[in-house]
């Protein structure tokens, strides 16, 4: 039997005109897709890979069937080990964790930070109030980017740079475009990840203040399901 009789195979083309082959099969063909608009954003590389876009999730089911480059795993409780693990491990693109720098912070952030670079992650993610010292402290103990997320234009980023972070990361909620836009004045070769929301219009306001990459969070699996369950009414 031929192991490639459910495959199929799908011939599009972009708007230069090239043609570009899709694998799909008959029970993969329903993924979740990022807006288009996100490759209009050049992208970070890094260590080689070009990453535009950025899916904000912990859901493994929506990770293993998204068009994402990369997984965003910050969720709202303190770091796990057995969390991170779980999603590096289940993820076959690569994964950025948050790794704290609110409620959990000190010599427990750089422990985390190690842990997850020895579990396979391409980046860490640091919170908002982290301190420059105990950013610094993570960036000297990993070699891997940190990334440093950024709620305001308040913020001092010569300090955070000094202190070891990589890249920023803007999630400013309705301001974010704005945010972005006056960092990329000051700052013409930062890189800079942005949270787009939900839809394409907000991905291409942000794109355009300046991020080179993009946030997406997805619907969540109970919207999807609600979708699905309507057609099967």
């Amino acid at each position: 039997m031929d192991s490639n009789e459910n495959k199929e195979i799908l011939v599009t083309e972009s708007k230069d005109e090239k043609k570009v082959p899709t694998i799909t099969s008959k029970l993969r063909h329903n993924i979740l897709e990022i807006p288009k608009e996100v490759y209009k954003a050049s992208g970070i590389v890094i260590y080689g890979r070009r990453i535009k876009s950025f899916v904000f999730s912990t859901d493994i089911a929506i990770i293993r069937n998204c068009d994402a480059d990369a997984v965003f795993a910050v969720y709202p409780f303190t770091p796990q080990q057995a969390i991170s693990n779980a999603i590096i491990s289940n993820s076959y693109i690569p994964v950025f964790c948050g790794v704290g720098g609110g409620t959990t912070n000190g010599l427990r952030t750089i422990g985390l930070a190690k842990d997850v670079e020895a579990q396979g992650a391409m980046g860490v993610v640091l919170n908002a109030p982290i301190t420059n010292m105990n950013l610094l402290a993570v960036a000297k103990s990993v070699d891997i980017p940190v990334i440093i997320t950024v709620v305001s234009e308040d913020t001092n980023i010569d300090r955070r740079l000094e202190s070891g972070a990589s890249i920023i990361n803007v999630a400013a909620g309705a301001k974010t475009a704005d945010v972005v836009r006056s960092i990329r004045s000051r700052y013409p070769d930062l890189p800079i990840i942005a949270s787009g929301g939900k839809t394409g219009e907000t991905i291409l306001k942000t794109i355009e203040a300046g991020a080179n990459a993009i946030t997406y969070t997805p619907p969540t699996t109970a919207e999807l399901f609600s979708a699905m369950m309507t057609k099967y009414r």
